[in-house]
């Protein structure tokens, strides 16, 4: 499981130094190919190849292809790219990806998020996670979900 905020950079050709706290996980599950993908086009999506391809396997699971797996898979598809961990624990980001969410040659927010790692340009991540503070009504939602997992 990937946690934490763990801040890099993105070089001047695309590739972020996966941060040693992540590096120590992937050894441990002999990972080296990764799916690179987003959502959004704001933030990098950083997932171990066998993750990714388990999320695949629930899509593909559906009985019918819904609008929305559409729509994911396509964005997805859009924005990914299977990459290797280079000898120096460095992965590319594609670079219509890196363009659409600002990390050409950029400090990064690079964030544990469980089963995949975000990577956000700093800066606007930051401006974001500060502006939007949790509410009483989030915690009352935490709170009802915690209750129910136990």
């Amino acid at each position: 499981m990937f946690r934490g905020n763990h801040p890099a950079k993105v070089d001047e050709k695309g590739r972020l130094k996966l941060p040693s706290a992540f590096k120590a996980l992937v050894d441990a599950g002999s990972v080296s190919q990764f799916y690179v993908t987003s959502t959004d086009g704001e933030s990098a999506q950083v997932w171990p190849l066998p993750e990714w391809e388990k999320r695949e396997a629930q899509l593909a699971e559906s009985s019918e292809m819904e609008e929305a797996v559409q729509k994911y898979l396509s964005i997805t598809s859009y924005y990914g790219q299977q990459v290797e961990m280079d000898a120096q624990s460095r992965l590319l980001i594609p670079q219509i990806l890196r363009s659409a969410a600002g990390l050409d040659d950029e400090e990064a927010a690079v964030i544990g998020m469980g089963s995949y790692i975000a990577v956000h340009n700093r800066k606007r991540f930051e401006q974001t996670v500060l502006g939007n503070k949790l509410t009483r009504e989030d915690f009352g939602k935490l709170a009802d979900i915690t209750r129910r997992k136990q």
